[in-house]
């Protein structure tokens, strides 16, 4: 019980401000909140139990960094995916399940190398125990990103449809710069580069701002 409770309010606390919530919050502003809530709480299950179990061993195998990198260069993807935006008709809002897999894909990656991962990895640790932190480190999760779901619900009734889009794709590629610019090499993020990269990624958010704007309704 101890090591459940611990983990529980030591996550929650954690995860207040983290990347992941803000995710959360930017997630409900696109989806229903029943999709995010469930979308999390698979990608936290599954997440969670990797840190605990193998955690300790994944650097053996594959570099942090290298997996840190993927995960920053995923969001800014992501996010550019969130400006095109997407267009289903009516059969395709009843058939898709594509927002349930971008919000369990998306947590996934964020919580690799997340302090909430490396948390669980060493509560788990501490305690010599799986399922108490397990259980404990995600309950704490879905608290806390409830609270960024909530606030993403009130944010998507009261601003309009495109600044909620813009607001949801400059978090995501926010996170991944700021990924990059963590796990890169300095001797790689000379000024010449950085400013190649920023022309790059202005250049492609204009042209799927233009392609969303060409979309058919």
């Amino acid at each position: 019980m101890l090591a459940f409770v611990t983990s529980l309010v030591f996550v929650v606390l954690a995860e207040m401000g983290d990347k992941t919530q803000l995710l959360a919050m930017a997630f409900a502003t696109r989806y229903r909140w029943q999709t995010v809530m469930w979308g999390v709480f698979a990608a936290t299950v599954l997440n969670h139990l990797f840190a605990v179990v193998v955690g300790n061993y994944l650097t053996r195998f594959i570099p942090l960094t290298y997996i840190q990198i993927a995960a920053a260069a995923a969001f800014i993807l992501f996010g550019l995916w969130t400006i095109r935006g997407d267009k289903l008709n009516e059969e395709d809002r009843a058939t898709s399940c594509s927002p349930f897999w971008a919000v369990a894909i998306a947590f996934f990656i964020a919580e690799m190398g997340d302090k909430t991962q490396l948390a669980t990895v060493a509560l788990a640790a501490q305690f010599n125990s799986i399922i108490p932190v397990w259980i404990g480190t995600t309950t704490g999760m879905m608290i806390a990103d409830a609270i960024g779901i909530l606030i993403g619900i009130v944010l998507g009734r009261k601003i309009p449809e495109r600044t909620v889009k813009w607001f949801a794709a400059i978090v995501f590629i926010l996170f991944g710069l700021f990924g990059l610019y963590e796990s890169l090499p300095r001797s790689v993020l000379t000024p010449s580069v950085i400013i190649a990269g920023l022309t790059v990624l202005m250049i492609c958010m204009h042209l799927v701002s233009r392609a969303e704007k060409t979309m058919p309704d």
